[in-house]
């Protein structure tokens, strides 16, 4: 199954596609990646969806991706004496250690680590950015502060801290288990939710031992600041956009989108853009013109993937929201201002023989029209090199590792083959123009670019390019 378009699609499961028909559905309109959210996921329920996923892989023979998307601390008030409190502009609040039920005055505050790293003019958010508070004074025990947005506050709404850098981890002991479980499934990319710092990812990997790819998801200002420390650790980011926009104004927001693909690219690193693409999906079958601009906008500045969240998870249209992104993302990459855009915004290659070569194999094939770029590759790192080019010929990835065919399936423009490691240079070179006929991207009689590493089989070692005429036999 050929897509049409380079950028990849990732849709979210949930109770309004949880079956294996609607699954497959969602793979036929065009999802390449299905994200399980463990803020709503049970093992159990995880394990199932990831059954049935494999199901519909093994079905169309295509490489799947599962990516399960870990909680991250949940940061919440206490409870209320009343249902809710009416907090007024100006007015003093307490936060404390106290469990005591709170009041209009006052709420505990479970998280010692909040008491413990807070300052004097730091912000607080609540409730999604609805309530914002200002500390005042601030001990281990209580923060007093005073109320810069008021309103109608009641028990378990969840606090921000934008302005503070929290001493603990990212991981909690939910999403240590929940990792572990996404491994023992077979999961092939995790999301890290509310990093801070690289130190967040390293933890991560090392529990992983390279049994799954890991996506950092960029939604709080701290990991903004560490965003190149992050990028060198992680094998993919996420933009994500909703909890970016509480913690930090809104209108800094498209701006810091365009600086974290910008360097994702740069780093030759998959950047997923997520969280209210095409929200109006959720209950309307069509999506608001500003929705399809701002899809747009994330393929033009050659986002590897787009994301659908509750639209696909619980909404009343999830397979007609995955075809409205595929047909938005096929319309603009046609579009005659996409490539000089994307064009104008490609990198200098790296100062190493895989990005040499990776540059040279796009430029070769520009330069004479080449049908495709074929890439043999272990560990995925060739297909990423050539994708980081975003060059006009489609990437053909053949891998005898079907781990690296599913992780691949995040990348932009990147149309994974599972195949048995080559021989030989002629082997592989022979291989490349048959399942590039095969699968529809070549043609007998036209040439592709063969991209490879000797000795075959060595993660990271791309060092040969290869220009190949089709034969008539490679339809055979």
């Amino acid at each position: 199954m050929r897509r049409k378009r380079r950028t990849k699609i990732v849709a979210t499961l949930g109770p309004a596609s949880s079956s294996r028909d609607v699954i497959a559905a969602l793979f036929e309109a065009g999802a390449d990646v299905f994200r399980i959210n463990m803020s709503h996921a049970s093992h159990d329920r995880m394990r199932e969806l990831v059954r049935l996923i494999r199901e519909v892989e093994a079905e169309h023979g295509r490489p799947i991706a599962i990516l399960v998307d870990l909680q991250g601390p949940k940061l919440r008030v206490g409870t209320f004496r009343e249902d809710a409190v009416q907090l007024a502009n100006g007015a003093t609040f307490v936060l404390d250690a106290d469990p005591a039920p709170g009041d209009e005055t006052r709420v505990h505050l479970p998280h010692p680590e909040i008491l413990s790293a807070l300052k004097p003019g730091h912000g607080l958010l609540l409730d999604d950015g609805k309530i914002r508070l200002v500390a005042v004074e601030v001990s281990p025990q209580r923060a007093v502060t005073r109320v810069e947005v008021g309103g109608k506050l009641s028990a378990r709404k969840g606090v921000s801290v934008p302005d503070t850098v929290l001493g603990v981890s990212a991981l909690t002991g939910k999403d240590h288990s929940d990792l572990e479980a996404a491994l023992d499934a077979g999961a092939d990319w995790i999301a890290l939710s509310f990093i801070q710092r690289a130190d967040d990812i390293a933890e991560a990997k090392k529990i992983a031992r390279g049994r799954v790819a890991v996506m950092a998801k960029m939604e709080k200002p701290q990991a903004i600041e560490h965003l190149a420390d992050i990028l060198d650790i992680t094998d993919s980011m996420m933009v994500a956009r909703g909890d970016l926009g509480v913690e930090l104004p809104v209108e800094k927001v498209p701006g810091l989108q365009k600086q974290m693909i910008r360097a994702s690219r740069r780093a030759g690193k998959p950047v997923v853009v997520a969280t209210q693409m095409l929200e109006s999906m959720i209950s309307s079958p069509v999506p608001t013109r500003a929705e399809v601009s701002d899809v747009a906008t994330a393929i033009f500045e050659g986002a590897d993937a787009v994301m659908l969240s509750a639209e696909s998870a619980a909404g009343k249209y999830p397979v007609e929201a995955v075809a409205t992104m595929d047909r938005i993302a096929i319309e603009v990459e046609s579009d005659p201002t996409y490539r000089a855009i994307v064009d104008a915004q490609r990198f200098a290659p790296e100062a190493t023989s895989a990005d040499a070569i990776a540059a040279a194999a796009r430029e070769i094939a520009e330069t004479l029209d080449l049908d495709s770029i074929v890439c043999w590759t272990s560990s995925g790192a060739t297909a990423l090199r050539v994708a980081r080019e975003r060059p006009h010929s489609p990437i053909v990835s053949i891998t005898p590792n079907l781990a690296t065919g599913r992780r691949l399936a995040v990348a932009w423009g990147v149309h994974s083959v599972l195949a048995e490691d080559a021989h030989d240079v002629d082997d592989m070179v022979d291989r490349a123009c048959r399942i590039a006929v095969k699968d529809g991207f070549a043609m007998p009689g036209r040439r592709i670019i063969v991209v490879a590493g000797v000795p075959f089989g060595t993660p990271g070692a791309t060092n040969m390019v290869r220009i190949a005429l089709v034969g008539p036999d490679a339809a055979g």
